[in-house]
């Protein structure tokens, strides 16, 4: 094997060997990721993705969303090499069922891909331009925070049971409301009482 293959087999890893399992994706480099074509892959807990929590109202804290993200150089058009990074990502999310209100797993999944360019004016102009997610390059690009707003993307609209477990209630019983209803007279009877009580 050539040195070069050697470094190719170290760098692609999981990130979470000799890690914190609760340690978030890296920042990264992602030129030099994508110059290196770099793999890296992990798990994290889910109590490190605040606007997730936010979505399973603190629920499942403590259940994991695995990543994986793969820096590429693809020639352009007008041959430059591109910068890209994949990102993959799943994690099962404890939400609502809007049927029966009660608690169902969702699986969440995202498969996407990002071509950054040098500066945020570019991304701005270049991704109304294209197909593909343009986004600017940073020293220290957030890797989490990109994986974080890709699943709240994904979540499903409206989160529900294929099958509920327990009845649905179709209609809100008021206990209050139908005494009043029973209570309230009917206008044509109140009409015929009248009617009964003229002097004939």
């Amino acid at each position: 094997m050539s040195f070069r293959g050697v470094i190719s087999s170290i760098e692609r890893f999981s990130y979470t060997q000799g890690m914190n399992k609760e340690s978030l994706a890296p920042r990264l480099d992602v030129k030099n990721f994508a110059q290196s074509a770099r793999e890296i892959s992990g798990h994290d807990l889910l109590s490190n993705y605040e606007r997730l929590l936010v979505e399973t109202h603190g629920v499942g804290a403590d259940r994991y969303l695995n990543w994986s993200a793969q820096g590429e150089l693809k020639l352009g058009d007008a041959g430059v090499d591109q910068i890209w990074l994949h990102v993959q990502a799943d994690v099962t999310l404890p939400l609502t069922c809007q049927r029966c209100l009660g608690p169902v797993d969702c699986l969440v999944s995202v498969n996407r891909s990002f071509r950054f360019v040098a500066s945020e004016d570019d991304a701005e102009q270049q991704d109304d331009d294209c197909e593909e997610d343009v986004l600017a390059l940073h020293p220290e690009f957030k890797l989490s925070e990109l994986i974080e707003d890709e699943v709240l993307m994904e979540l499903p609209l409206v989160p529900r049971h294929d099958e509920c477990p327990r009845e649905v209630v179709m209609a809100a019983e008021d206990a209050n409301f139908e005494a009043a209803s029973a209570e309230k007279r009917n206008p044509f009877a109140v009409l015929a009482q009248l009617q009964d009580t003229k002097p004939k």
